[in-house]
């Protein structure tokens, strides 16, 4: 952690500041709480060596007074517990808030590369239980603090007062005890970390055997997946055998103290009545306070399993937070301006994760292709070629190792993100449809659009007359990931919203090649519409798809092997060729 950055603390603190007349406000009603707690003792005191002393006649004159006093006393307490109870949840869960918009704003500033390398269940984890947690934290624990604090301090000051032989006595004991209780919770942090973790990989597994149901239906394998998840669940509950055994101990020694203070009271305040040291009143007195003193004790203790949780919580959230966005406007980025759509790969070289410096292990090897503006580019070529890299490159949703992409002559690192991905339309083989009506997401392309304009889009890319002819039309829920809907249906969707989007520059990765024929047919005539007057860059691996198209691309190794025409490459005899008479082969027969 480098030493500029806020600790752990100041960075929690940060999240109070919105909220200081609140915590104030909580504050102080939980100092007059910890007071009126207090006072009782004196009181009786007061009144058993004084009032009460004076006979039924002063007794009984003076009972009204004493009665109001009291009344007043515990009527402000309620107002104060009140006041505590409510809006100091309230606090707490408006700083939850607080800290999952900026736990999902920072989420969404991430690229790619970052969740290539995280668990989605991690990253619920992090959004849903940890802040949770926290949120418990940042109300109960300052509260439980000072009024603890108040009542622990202002006990031992009375008993003090009363008798310093046994307040010593007691001191020493609460001192030796807190010492092995600060051992044991230096213990519980790495414990309470550790379980932060496996609950995490719990709900991992868990979302990755729930999200490929139907993959574990259509192999049978539920046992596999149940023998996954027990694993998980086991490391878990491991994790919390320990947590609790931990807190087995801290509890104990609680107890412990306890016990050893009642003891020293009878035992030690026993003799000290007999020397004549103490009075039979103040030793009752002090069995008042003792109790006043170990019942906040008691509660520092049982808050030291919500403070664990919450700072584990915390940290895995400062984390996050803190973790710089690999992909991220340049200080100088500005606007992109498309006046063409000429788009350009100059010796572009890319590695996936920690193969950067592996130069055999680039996807991309030294990439040029040049895109001129309102024409198709086709890419063609094997698996793990670099077609979808390239790909995903142009609106920089990762950054390449080497060279440089340009639009129109702008790096795209040197653009604003905002700007480069609304002039760029993506269209992939795996539609994501958002769990809403089929309007919503059309209108995900232009959130402002009007309902006519969402209609237009539509028409343009052939789902009009399907959605007219559903009974809730525009408003007919997808489903979640658009499970109600065929493939075809979802790709027309995810066009329909491009088409609303009107991006200058068009990507299509393998947009039809999960289709079934007539399926196909319909999407490809939505997307022809769609790149007239556009760049285009489309991927397929259906060749008879893309042989129209203007120039097509061969992408081998990493680099560009071919480039021409589809007559230009099948009379050339290369890739391309072999390619287009191994499918044309395979189709007739």
């Amino acid at each position: 952690m480098s030493s500029h950055r806020p600790t752990l603390f100041r960075s929690f603190l940060e999240y109070y500041r919105p909220h200081w007349a609140l915590f104030w406000g909580d504050t102080a009603c939980a100092i007059v709480q910890a007071g009126t707690e207090l006072a009782f003792p004196v009181i009786l005191r007061g009144l058993a060596d004084g009032l009460f002393s004076d006979g039924s006649e002063a007794i009984l004159s003076n009972l009204w007074w004493i009665c109001l006093g009291l009344v007043f006393m515990y009527a402000v307490r309620y107002g104060c517990r009140y006041f505590v109870s409510c809006w100091g949840h309230i606090m707490g869960a408006r700083m939850e808030s607080a800290m999952r918009r900026d736990l999902f704003d920072q989420y969404e500033r991430f690229s790619f590369s970052y969740f290539d390398r995280h668990n989605t269940g991690d990253l619920m984890s992090r959004l849903v239980s940890d802040l949770f947690d926290i949120a418990e934290a940042a109300h109960h624990l300052p509260e439980a603090i000072i009024v603890c604090t108040i009542e622990v301090v202002g006990a031992f000051v009375v008993m003090f007062l009363i008798n310093w032989q046994l307040a010593l006595a007691m001191a020493v004991v609460t001192a030796v005890l807190g010492y092995w209780c600060l051992r044991v919770n230096r213990r519980m942090k790495r414990i309470f970390t550790e379980n932060r973790e496996r609950i995490s990989d719990v709900n991992s597994q868990l979302e990755d055997s729930l999200g490929g149901a139907r993959v574990v239906k259509s192999f049978a394998n539920e046992d596999l997946e149940r023998a996954k998840f027990g694993r998980s669940n086991d490391a878990y509950l491991g994790s919390k055998e320990a947590m609790y055994r931990a807190m087995g101990s801290y509890q104990a020694a609680a107890a412990l103290l306890t016990g050893a203070l009642y003891t020293i009271i009878i035992v030690f305040g026993g003799y000290l009545v007999a020397a004549g040291s103490m009075t039979v009143t103040d030793l009752a007195t002090y069995a008042l306070y003792v109790s006043l003193f170990t019942t906040p004790l008691q509660t520092l203790i049982d808050f030291t399993e919500m403070f664990q949780k919450a700072r584990a919580g915390f940290k895995r959230f400062d984390e996050v937070l803190t973790t710089k966005p690999d992909i991220a406007d340049a200080p100088h980025a500005k606007p992109l301006e498309v006046t063409r759509g000429h788009v350009r790969y100059s010796d572009v070289w890319f590695s996936y994760g920690d193969d950067v410096q592996d130069t055999h292990k680039a996807v991309l090897q030294g990439f040029d292709l040049d895109i001129e503006p309102g024409r198709t580019y086709a890419l063609v070529g094997p698996s793990g070629g670099g077609k979808s890299t390239t790909c995903a490159l142009l609106p920089r949703f990762y950054d390449v190792d080497r060279g440089s992409v340009t639009i129109d002559g702008q790096d795209v690192r040197d653009v604003q993100l905002g700007s480069l991905h609304r002039a760029v339309g993506l269209v992939q083989q795996d539609v994501y449809l958002f769990n809403g009506t089929i309007a919503d997401n059309i209108s995900y392309g232009r959130p402002d659009a009007t309902f006519e304009e969402v209609v237009e889009a539509a028409r343009k890319a052939n789902i009009h007359d399907f959605v007219c002819g559903l009974p809730d039309g525009y408003e007919t829920e997808v489903g979640e990931r658009g499970g109600h809907l065929s493939g075809g249906q979802k790709q027309r969707i995810a066009i329909a919203r491009v088409f609303l989007k009107d991006p200058q520059i068009l990507v299509l990765d393998e947009a039809t090649s999960a289709l079934d024929n007539e399926s196909e047919h319909a999407v490809q005539e939505s997307l022809a519409r769609l790149a007239e007057g556009r760049t285009t860059l489309v991927i397929a691996h259906r060749l008879s798809t893309i042989k129209d198209a203007d120039v097509i691309v061969t992408v081998d190794g990493g680099r560009v092997a071919e480039v021409g025409t589809h007559d230009e490459l099948l009379a050339r005899g290369g890739t391309y060729a072999r390619y287009y008479r191994m499918q044309f082969e395979g189709d007739r027969g």
